[in-house]
């Protein structure tokens, strides 16, 4: 059996939806060849929620080994919070350790924090040991330099960011011995980049279902939804974060509803839409980014906002509680959002809202589980209309009539995706000639 170090700063009980894919993973590493082993920051030093339920699921057999990061406030007086800084040395030590103490076969890097992946050409150079890099979210991206986007975020943090990415991207990953991504376009987008990216194995693998957390969070007492249900009102969620390209999604759904209140008044007064967690922020400085493009569009009394982030069990029991669920699309088409299976597995009427041709578009078709209003081709009545006017008309449906449990449990499932990432790894650890 193949030995991989996992390296996945972000693990329980901390609420991240980086460590997501390892999280779900780990109980079936091993019956794909794979005995794995976690590297990760010790929860107390992260700057992010924590929740206990998460930590349930994470396998008794599984060695965890945990690094404190540096301290976030005296970083912070240097205008670094990020945990990819804070825990870079550490997880530095650590690894050098476990990779030159016990025998291992390969190094996975499952994180969004990607200044980390710089360790792997240390380990690659000093041990010989190769290195796999996940995807879930592009490092280097020139979405805000393209026409008509919208101002990135985050003023000199964001320029630093932009430079550091242009300068590490090919430096850390030139070396990786393969790639797995959320996103064929992050794939297509490297190999527009790097000529060397065309000779290594690489593979497309959005995150897997978790059935079993679906489970435990009807089973547990005590647990609620985060919204609270106002008598007689229908109520739509959202559940993650809600970023500035995500706005076009929000303007053609609160355009909808503004239309549809004109012509049926009585009927909207019932709709409540809630979105839950939309900043990654901490909640002392988390502020709402939704309910002021609710209010220009004249519907921000049916938009209840919370933006601090709930515990992950909470926002499954929340889409589980709701009559209906939303999924706002990004303006980048090569968005994927985790959240797709928590949704198809919620069971509920689903609404998509998302770029003509994108990997939310597709996925979505694929499983056929959710109405998807297109854009730009929304004018006039629009799809997001017609579910509204269903939903109202009868909200007891609980499921779309043609929704493809067969290709998501051959595919989609935790297990399914285990598989194909252990497919990956054991193709990057014996390429081909």
């Amino acid at each position: 059996m193949n030995r991989v170090l996992i390296v996945s700063p972000h693990f329980p009980p901390t609420n991240a939806p980086d460590h997501q894919r390892v999280r779900m993973s780990l109980p079936y590493f091993r019956e794909y060849g794979w005995d794995p082993v976690v590297l990760a920051v010790d929860a107390g030093t992260v700057a992010a929620p924590q929740d206990e339920l998460l930590a349930r699921t994470v396998p008794d057999d599984i060695p965890v080994h945990r690094v404190a990061a540096w301290s976030e406030g005296w970083t912070r007086r240097c205008g670094i919070g990020s945990l990819g800084y804070r825990s870079w040395f550490p997880l530095q030590s650590a690894g050098d350790q476990l990779l030159g103490s016990a025998p291992f076969d390969l190094v996975y890097f499952s994180t969004a924090q990607h200044l980390v992946t710089l360790l792997g050409p240390r380990w690659l150079r000093r041990l010989g040991m190769p290195y796999v890099v996940d995807i879930q979210d592009p490092w280097r991206t020139d979405f805000y330099a393209r026409p008509g986007a919208p101002p990135p975020p985050g003023g000199w943090k964001y320029r630093f960011a932009r430079w550091q990415a242009e300068h590490l991207e090919e430096r850390a990953w030139a070396g990786a011995a393969g790639f797995i991504s959320v996103s064929q376009a992050y794939l297509d987008q490297l190999a527009g980049r790097y000529p060397w990216f065309a000779t290594l194995p690489s593979a497309v693998i959005p995150f897997g279902a978790p059935q079993q957390d679906f489970d435990l969070a009807r089973n547990q007492p005590g647990l609620s939804a985060a919204f609270v249900r106002e008598p007689g009102t229908l109520n739509l969620v959202s559940v993650g974060a809600v970023g500035p390209i995500m706005r076009p999604a929000l303007e053609y759904l609160f355009a909808a509803v503004r239309q549809l209140r004109m012509q049926h008044p009585e009927a909207v007064r019932r709709l409540r839409f809630h979105f839950i967690g939309t900043s990654y922020a901490p909640p002392s400085r988390a502020v709402c980014s939704v309910r002021p493009i609710a209010e220009s569009c004249g519907v921000g009394d049916l938009v209840r906002e919370q933006p601090g982030r709930v515990g992950y069990f909470t926002a499954i029991r929340t889409l589980l509680e709701a009559d209906a669920i939303v999924i706002p699309g990004s303006e980048d088409a090569a968005y994927n959002p985790s959240k797709i299976a928590p949704c198809f597995l919620a069971d509920k009427p689903t609404l998509a809202l998302t770029p003509a041709g994108s990997a939310l578009d597709q996925m979505a078709s694929e499983l056929e589980f959710a109405t998807i209003a297109r854009w730009p081709e929304l004018t006039g009545t629009t799809p997001a209309t017609d579910f509204l006017i269903a939903l109202l008309l009868n909200p007891a449906p609980t499921r779309h009539p043609s929704r493809n449990w067969d290709l998501f449990r051959a595919r989609h499932t935790a297990r399914a995706r285990t598989r194909q990432q252990c497919e990956l790894l054991e193709r990057a650890l014996h390429p081909q000639p």
